[in-house]
């Protein structure tokens, strides 16, 4: 698959490539390309947000479901499209609940959050790929067994993380995080079914860096700059 990890993540993960899941997702994976089935994202972007924020840079981590099924939407970031594609409605609405919250204008037309991963923020699917026009279609193939593993292990071996927990989905990753040590923030989806129920206000992406700060950790610059 051509796949690209941090170093720091095969470390930290390494007894997770060995278990049987684990196979069980790379027998599947080119089971379906065997077949002809288009997946996304390409192969060397699977892993895309264990390449882009190091294992130890991490203090942020959004937790998304599964990749956009749309032809070229998917670039292994939760939430995120590369450039020169239309951000989705959620992505729209995660950048009006920035404005509001802390004044900042995002680029509708740009949805490429490869900027907040260098930052530090863990922009983390649950499952890592997807058929197209196919959504949740490689969720139960071992996917769900290595990403809770990659949170199990931030929460285990870090200290002062925010997990940002949008919906119903990711509030089920709860836990899996010792709230001794970190900091848990929920609210409803940013999907339009649901982000008046609660996504709409939740203020946090001030509530995250000031939680940072208090921890002499440095705040995320939410700005997008476009290309």
């Amino acid at each position: 698959m051509d796949v690209q990890i941090h170093p720091s993540w095969k470390e930290v993960l390494k007894d997770e490539f060995t278990k049987p899941y684990f196979q069980q997702i790379v027998t599947f994976l080119r089971a379906e390309k065997a077949t002809g089935k288009h997946i996304f994202p390409p192969g060397p972007l699977i892993f895309n947000a264990l390449n882009q924020t190091p294992f130890d840079k991490v203090n942020v981590v959004i937790i998304g479901q599964d990749p956009y099924h749309g032809q070229g939407q998917a670039h292994g970031l939760s939430f995120s499209v590369p450039n020169g594609v239309k951000p989705p409605p959620s992505l729209v609405n995660i950048f009006k609940e920035i404005k509001t919250d802390i004044g900042i204008d995002m680029p509708l037309h740009y949805g490429n959050l490869t900027k907040w991963a260098e930052q530090g923020v863990l922009l983390l699917n649950a499952a890592l790929t997807v058929r197209e026009s196919d959504p949740f279609s490689h969720a139960k193939y071992g996917w769900t067994d290595f990403t809770d593993a990659v949170i199990k292990t931030i929460s285990g071996r870090k200290e002062n993380v925010v997990f940002l927990l949008w919906g119903r989905f990711a509030q089920e990753k709860q836990g899996l995080i010792d709230e001794n040590k970190h900091t848990v923030l929920k609210a409803a989806h940013p999907s339009p079914f649901s982000v008046e129920k609660g996504f709409f206000g939740c203020k946090h992406f001030s509530k995250t860096n000031q939680l940072l700060m208090d921890h002499d950790l440095p705040p995320i610059d939410w700005k997008l700059l476009t290309p």
